[in-house]
């Protein structure tokens, strides 16, 4: 709506004038229906106030703002189905101190998981293209978050900095937020335009050169403010938890000192870490 979007757009409407065509205009109008009023929130506004351009408005503004909201709740479906395979692997584990370098979270890419939300399955044509650069542009930006998490440096095992016992049986990590596993492409997912952009680039380019008013411009830029604010939240809230780590105490073999650290340990990269 802050965008001021027109229907009809430019392209395709004139404001008929002059004598006859602006006079046959207005006299086709009943004067009943010369104003009219938008029905919920006005994501368009129309060239003039009748009743056909505005239920242009209404029709057209009803079919954005679902797809819009189908597309939200498909994000969210998708991403749902990834945190339940997500996992860390390869930490490097030394006393209570674990280390993971960048790609130590791994899970599915999430465009498959977005498009398989029900109420994308049936999305045909050029709403299924569109469906396709969204599910495309999210899992390109999250994508790029997740090759670039990393463990830097957290305790999560002070069991393990003295620890009685040749070997360290698993044990969970103390629960963090995901927020403290460092990503150097974090940007990709906080800074909407980012979103937006993978969006775009990711639409036929036939489909945008035909939308004059650059209508899905305006619908991405929303879709990935509300995705950009959502995953802010998620990111900050999201505990990383039951990352079991194990490994050997070098310090028990002779001469069998009975106490010491964990050295050279690792984990066992099973899916769940996210799952709660």
């Amino acid at each position: 709506m802050s965008k001021g979007h027109k229907l009809p757009t430019k392209a395709d409407w004139k404001q008929p004038s002059g004598d006859p065509a602006g006079n046959q205009y207005r006299d086709g109008i009943k004067a009943e229906n010369w104003v009219a009023v938008p029905q919920g929130l006005p994501l368009f506004t129309p060239q003039n106030p009748h009743k056909y351009h505005m239920d242009s408005c209404n029709t057209l503004g009803k079919q954005y703002k679902a797809f819009h909201d189908t597309m939200l709740d498909a994000v969210q479906f998708g991403h749902n189905l990834w945190r339940l395979q997500a996992k860390i692997s390869g930490l490097i584990i030394n006393g209570p101190v674990a280390v993971g370098k960048p790609g130590c979270l791994q899970g599915p890419e999430l465009k498959n998981l977005i498009k398989t939300y029900p109420a994308c399955i049936l999305m045909m044509g050029n709403e299924g293209k569109w469906r396709d650069a969204v599910a495309t542009g999210v899992s390109t930006c999250f994508k790029k978050f997740q090759d670039k998490v990393t463990v830097p440096g957290l305790p999560w095992y002070p069991a393990f900095a003295a620890f009685p016992g040749p070997q360290a049986p698993p044990m969970p990590n103390i629960p963090t937020p995901l927020s403290a596993c460092i990503s150097a492409q974090a940007a990709m997912m906080l800074m909407p335009n980012n979103l937006k952009k993978e969006m775009i680039n990711a639409l036929p380019q036939g489909l945008r050169d035909k939308d004059h008013d650059k209508h899905y411009e305006t619908l991405f830029e929303s879709i990935a403010t509300a995705v950009s604010a959502g995953f802010a939240i998620w990111i900050n809230a999201q505990m990383v938890m039951n990352v079991l780590g194990r490994g050997p105490i070098p310090t028990f073999a002779p001469p069998y000192v009975p106490v010491g650290p964990v050295v050279g340990g690792g984990n066992i990269a099973i899916p769940g870490h996210l799952a709660v």
